[in-house]
């Protein structure tokens, strides 16, 4: 995940210093409706668990997608949310809306402000950290050990993330399917016809894309044995394949090379010179980088001139779903062929960590509260019911089914009502591959493959299942250089993967000292220091 801006960072660390300057279900079977759990439509509340009457202020998306006659502070959804805890806890909640777009930079406005709601959100680990270090933030410690025992018990595995200093400032949204952040596509067909098995090794993959090169399987005008675009916004078309190079030795080493800097890790080098050695011969597209929107990218997939690819995970679908529509055939599978030196697969996930939910400090006196609403909705009963409405069903293999769009719009709510689910996307069904693979079927507007194309995706994907380690720290060095390090080493692995082979040695070494120069070294000695810190 890419971080926010220097500026941005940087009024976050401002607006938190004002800050504290101002302030002193049911199993499903066919068509089983998933709202009678207790838990979920408020359950047996006691007087002594209600208290006393409060009102909390929760932030909440405004995407523009509101039903006809209601807005996304009112609707069918937000007003079952409101009776559920005003019944079980006798709590009242009022909705903020943040344009989705620009949510960040309202944030840091209404934190700097003092005009912040109770509850307000951000994916940036940045704005989380400048917060929480700068005095922003209410100390939700001992609210958390009181009242959120269904986060303790449903999402736990995220919760490492809000703590600094062994104090909680924030409660992390726990992710459901889990899911690689890359995947790498070959043609199947394309295979068949040059009488090859599925690669498993780097090397076999390397004789496939030759083979591609000589032989043209698809007989198409402009064959591209390896696609690859310029987005100067992430790293998905190459990382994996560095990785595979790269040997981490521990924990310490998987933490410092973490996520885009594992592109400068010992060993990934050698990946680089290897994509330079195929894009002179021919066999990554010409002129990539200079594609950065990939609209170039994308046009070769769907016109069925490209062999093999890494891109994100599951987007690729739909591009792919046009080209099958026109070939009338498989075409693109998974494939894992980025084998480490002792022969495994590392193929790095995404965390379980979403986005950090926070109580401003000036909303301290409310933290109890202000965790009870987000301790209700930890329990996966509650969360299925706020994504998919209360009145929703399951399927056959217990997948919530999600109500149209003409049937959310008839009904008051909003398009996304997921966008009110900040605690936990970590249901029953996400952790079953039966059931994620017939979701995946079921949601393709377009049949565009068999079922067991997506039950084969789902074990390839996961082959050589890894997670970097992550802390909740960001050192006053990444704060610092971050953004501007991981913006020039896209140019640096795409500058070295285009460049004549005779030019490649000394253009690492200019390329690598403008990183070092840009502050690469002290983010990575902090790293380091931190790391050696804690253990």
């Amino acid at each position: 995940m890419r971080k926010a801006n220097l500026v941005r960072c940087c009024l976050a660390v401002l607006t938190a210093a004002a800050l504290v300057t101002g302030c002193g279900s049911s199993k499903g079977g066919d068509a089983t409706t998933a709202a009678g759990s207790s838990a979920a439509a408020g359950g047996e509340t006691t007087a002594a668990d209600k208290g006393k009457e409060e009102t909390i202020k929760v932030m909440v998306w405004d995407r523009g997608d509101a039903a006809p006659g209601t807005t996304v502070e009112n609707n069918t959804q937000t007003e079952w949310i409101k009776k559920q805890m005003k019944e079980k806890y006798n709590i009242n909640v009022e909705y903020v809306s943040v344009p989705r777009s620009s949510s960040d930079d309202k944030l840091n406005i209404m934190m700097s402000g003092g005009s912040a709601p109770d509850i307000v959100f951000t994916y940036n680990q940045s704005i989380f950290s400048n917060f929480a270090n700068n005095g922003g933030l209410a100390d939700l410690t001992q609210a958390y050990e009181t009242f959120g025992g269904d986060i303790k018990k449903y999402v736990s595995d995220a919760q490492n993330m809000g703590r600094v200093e062994d104090k909680q400032f924030a409660i992390m949204k726990q992710r459901g399917v889990e899911a690689p952040k890359h995947t790498a596509y070959i043609r199947q067909d394309w295979l068949d016809k040059l009488g090859m098995q599925m690669p498993k090794t780097k090397e076999e993959l390397f004789k496939y894309l030759e083979a591609v090169k000589e032989k043209n399987p698809g007989g198409v005008s402009n064959v591209t044995p390896w696609a690859m675009s310029g987005r100067n916004d992430t790293e998905k078309g190459y990382l994996n394949f560095l990785g595979s190079y790269v040997n981490l030795k521990d924990d310490k080493d998987a933490y410092v090379y973490s996520e885009a800097y594992m592109t400068v890790a010992p060993g990934a080098i050698d990946g680089i010179k290897k994509l330079n050695e195929l894009y002179n011969k021919g066999l990554i597209t010409k002129d990539f980088a200079t594609d950065t929107n990939e609209d170039i990218y994308k046009a070769q997939v769907i016109a069925g001139n490209v062999g093999f690819f890494l891109d994100d995970t599951e987007s690729p679908w739909n591009y792919i779903t046009v080209l099958y529509q026109s070939a009338g055939q498989r075409t693109f599978v998974p494939v894992q062929c980025f084998e480490l030196s002792d022969g495994s697969y590392r193929t790095p996930f995404e965390q379980r960590y979403g986005m950090f939910v926070m109580v401003p400090k000036t909303s301290e006196k409310k933290a109890e509260a202000c965790m009870k609403y987000l301790n209700w909705m930890a329990d996966p009963a509650v969360a299925e019911n706020i994504v998919y409405t209360a009145e929703h069903q399951r399927d056959e293999n217990g997948v919530p089914i999600k109500l149209s769009e003409a049937d959310l719009k008839s009904k008051g709510y909003p398009g996304t009502c997921d966008d009110l689910n900040i605690v936990n996307l970590s249901m029953d069904w996400t952790k079953s591959k039966d059931a994620i693979v017939s979701k995946w079927i079921k949601d393709q507007s377009v049949k565009w493959e068999s079922d067991d194309w997506f039950s084969n995706f789902y074990d390839v994907r996961a082959e050589g299942k890894f997670r970097y380690p992550v802390y909740s720290n960001i050192s006053q060095a990444e704060t610092d250089y971050g953004k501007n390090v991981e913006d020039l080493m896209l140019a640096y692995v795409y500058k070295l993967i285009s460049c004549s082979p005779d030019q490649f040695d000394s253009l690492q070494q200019t390329e690598y000292n403008n990183l070092v120069n840009a502050g690469l070294q002290k983010i990575l000695d902090a790293r380091a220091e931190y790391f050696d810190s804690i253990k």
